[in-house]
């Protein structure tokens, strides 16, 4: 008699709880037969796995099954678990493969966030750049470097703004201002029908770019305040060393100083990439020596590790290598000078940087984890916002691109403005991404949705003129001349007859007539 599938993966919990183990063979034989896709399978041995149950391909010795503890289970317990592993399957079965209803329903999972959850992942970002920034900080060529671009600055060679974005303070606290609880609720569908008209005449000005201008006195003061620190710190670390209590102190100060600087974001990558490049030239000087020592002169590589780990840049480690007089180390003499060569490489990076090679690696290690937190925060903002980008997508449809066109879009929008969002300012996330986000689809419509393209003044100009024609319609119950279309848009009328020239969409010359 056959077995119903929850009978079958009762049975194979219960032998894999008594085991301990379970072989692929097992599971296979278990299975029910209307389970055959290759994802399902995979889900069902994970959840296996997550169970405490390991999935093997063989049964394993007696000595290599190590158990945690012997647990007994009962048949209440197998059949709840092969309850829960059958559903878990079965909410598989029939899942389209639609890409759109894919995505709905991905996001569908991710919760919405309150204003509260925005400013924790706001605070959370900031906390990751500031950990960058504090890390870049301890690089003397990141501070002269921005010295020096404002010294450009000052000479008018060069713009405040391409710089820095602003200042922040880090004492100040966030306004709460009065909103709603979820992201996208204070936007009401009426709102967006209102507005819907407005982003067609959009200027070329970002207006999602409301960065007010910065204070220009507020800049001097606060850079002669960066310069006058870093001179306090250079001179301590020449005089005492970077390792002693007051150089560390003044570090910590020339940091905190630092973090206040809103760099442009093109800055911030070159000051961090620079930080990075110095990185690869250590490492790769490092996967080098080993290479020599361990892959051609077979020197075992955790005595490597040992006696090159703290001494990058000291040949003592390498002559204590020679003198260990094990079989390898007569090897070493033949690599001897490739050795020194890469040493001196290392050495040069030091005098370059004013710092050792193991500093070096930990600042990189920090800017990585800054970078990493910073990341995370951001993805979890954007997720939490997906809902937003559909609300505002489905308003631009037959506008002559795709749904899924109109979706990317607008998440490269909601994207931009999860960087440049301001948590103390006070304003809810949603309200500040919604321009965002339909100025990038407004700008994608106008850039890819005609087959000969039309800069984006011209197709606000037609967006506006299309608006004005329909309102003089409904008033005078005709289609308005271009006499008057020019007298209502202020405009002379040879650039109206232009406009409505160019405004016609081209035909296919495979287009049926009549």
């Amino acid at each position: 008699m056959e077995q119903n599938p929850q009978s079958q993966l009762k049975l194979l919990v219960t032998r894999g709880k008594e085991q301990g183990y379970l072989t692929y063979a097992e599971v296979n034989d278990h299975l029910p037969e209307d389970i055959v896709d290759s994802d399902q399978i995979e889900d069902i041995i994970q959840m296996i796995n997550d169970m405490g149950i390991q999935v093997m391909e063989e049964a394993p010795d007696a000595d290599d099954l190590l158990l945690a503890e012997n647990t007994t289970s009962t048949d209440e317990d197998a059949e709840e678990a092969a309850a829960q592993v059958l559903s878990s399957v079965e909410s598989e079965i029939g899942r389209t493969t639609d890409p759109v209803r894919m995505y709905m329903r991905e996001m569908g999972t991710v919760e919405l966030l309150t204003r509260e959850g925005e400013i924790d992942i706001a605070k959370r970002i900031e906390d990751g750049i500031n950990q960058v920034q504090c890390s870049v900080a301890e690089y003397p060529e990141a501070i002269t470097y921005l010295l020096e671009q404002y010294d450009r600055v000052e000479a008018e060679e060069a713009r405040l703004s391409d710089l820095i974005t602003g200042f922040v303070d880090p004492n100040a606290e966030e306004e709460m201002a009065p909103t709603a609880t979820h992201v996208g609720s204070e936007l009401s569908q009426e709102d967006l029908d209102d507005d819907e008209d407005e982003d067609e005449e959009d200027g070329d000005d970002d207006a999602a770019d409301d960065d007010n201008s910065i204070d220009p006195e507020l800049a001097r003061e606060k850079f002669a305040e960066l310069r006058a620190q870093y001179v306090v710190t250079r001179d301590t670390i020449k005089a005492k060393g970077r390792s002693h209590a007051a150089a560390q102190e003044e570090i910590l100060k020339l940091s905190e100083v630092f973090k206040q600087f809103r760099l442009v974001p093109k800055q911030f990558d070159y000051l961090v990439n620079s930080m990075r490049v110095m990185m690869d030239r250590v490492r790769t000087q490092e996967r080098l020596i080993m290479k020599l020592c361990v892959e051609q002169c077979k020197m075992p590589k955790k005595n490597f590790i040992t006696l090159f780990t703290g001494n990058e840049t000291s040949e003592t480690w390498f002559n204590a290598a020679i003198a260990m007089n094990k079989p390898w180390s007569e090897k070493l003499h033949d690599v001897a000078e490739e050795v020194q060569r890469c040493l001196q490489k290392l050495r040069q990076i030091e005098e370059e940087t004013g710092l050792t090679i193991e500093q070096v690696k930990d600042i990189n290690r920090r800017m990585s984890i800054g970078e990493a937190k910073a990341r995370r925060a951001k993805k979890e903002m954007v997720e939490a916002n997906l809902r937003l980008v559909i609300s505002i997508a489905k308003k631009y449809t037959n506008r002559g691109l795709q749904f899924l066109d109109l979706i990317q879009e607008g998440n490269i929008g909601l994207m931009k403005a999860v960087d440049k969002f301001e948590y103390r300012r006070g304003y809810k996330f949603s309200t500040y991404a919604t321009w965002w986000i339909r100025q990038a689809i407004t700008r994608s419509i106008a850039d890819q949705a005609r087959t000969i393209r039309i800069p984006v003044h011209m197709i606000e100009t037609i967006n506006k003129l299309n608006r004005i024609s329909r309102q003089m319609l409904q008033e005078m119950g005709r289609e308005p001349t271009p006499e008057e279309l020019a007298e209502r848009m202020l405009m002379p009328e040879d650039k109206i007859r232009k406009v409505l020239k160019i405004a016609k969409e081209p035909i296919s010359m495979e287009t049926p007539i009549g």
